[in-house]
């Protein structure tokens, strides 16, 4: 008898849902865990059972991991360490049932390369301690799936946007911001491409897999707010000196890996051809306005 599929993901956010959304459409069964009352009944609403789950203490209800066959990992790790993996790693393990772990890390783990290009055998160079640890879980559940005979696949995700969370949005709020520093550029993915990534992994589990889930064209920011402004036939925002731009701490990490990553690997290794392989199919799309 085939056990049916289940997929449980550790944190059921934006990304995670787009994979969810695809793979419910197919028949699956969807669990997870979220952190507030109010989302977990949102979440009960579409069908899904949810745990609660802060990552301080493991998850209540805490059943839900039995019978999942697919497990994708999508919460940051803290100062303690990825949470998931410090409280159900065992877990995972015991089910019995699971066959494919899936671990969204970041780009960042290759820290800055002054604009050259990386690819998944590129040096980890993480510059910042939130970097680092996404390098410790990510070595962390390569050796746990090593150890337990599990397929674990690690996808580095550099920028993501989609319906909801793009710099349309900030266009149209009158929030976006160009921001001028010569040379540097992103590279970034749209959510709907990260779900064909991985249910492409799913379809190929890898052991030890490690992939880099990014679009085809690394850009400037400014050029794609530039882009969007043109589309909607206003005036773009006046451009701001990096040097003179206000920042949060986070932004002012974020600007400081500058490098451009390969995505050959998804589509050698995994056959993917992206629904949106540079940003203006994708904000074509958000828009409305087709290819």
């Amino acid at each position: 008898m085939t056990t049916p599929k289940t997929l449980f993901c550790f944190g059921l956010g934006y990304s995670a849902m787009a994979l969810s959304r695809r793979l419910d459409a197919a028949g699956w069964a969807i669990r997870g865990t979220c952190r507030k009352p109010a989302r977990k009944a949102a979440l009960g609403a579409l069908g899904i059972s949810a745990a609660l789950f802060d990552g301080e203490s493991p998850m209540e209800p805490t059943d839900l991991i039995d019978g999942a066959t697919h497990v994708l990992l999508s919460i940051p790790p803290g100062a303690d360490g990825d949470p998931a993996f410090r409280h159900h790693a065992e877990d995972i393990a015991a089910a019995g049932t699971v066959e494919w772990v899936g671990y969204f890390s970041t780009t960042g783990v290759y820290g800055n390369r002054d604009g050259g290009w990386v690819d998944e055998t590129s040096e980890l160079r993480p510059g910042s301690e939130r970097s680092q640890r996404r390098v410790d879980a990510e070595r962390d559940w390569l050796a746990w799936g090593e150890k337990n005979d599990i397929a674990v696949q690690i996808f580095r995700l550099p920028g993501i946007y989609g319906s909801g969370r793009s710099a349309v949005d900030q266009v149209k709020a009158g929030t976006a911001r160009r921001i001028n520093k010569p040379g540097h550029v992103f590279s970034r993915i749209h959510v709907e491409d990260i779900a064909t990534v991985v249910a492409a992994s799913i379809a190929r589990p890898e052991p030890g897999g490690i992939y880099n889930v990014c679009d085809d064209e690394p850009a400037a920011p400014a050029d794609i707010v530039t882009y969007i402004c043109e589309l909607l036939s206003q005036e773009p925002p006046p451009e701001i000196l990096y040097d003179e731009a206000e920042m949060s701490p986070m932004a002012q990490s974020f600007w400081s890996d500058n490098r451009r990553v390969r995505n050959n690997r998804i589509k050698d290794v995994l056959g993917v051809e992206l629904d949106f392989p540079n940003y203006r199919i994708g904000i074509r799309g958000i828009l409305g306005l087709g290819g």
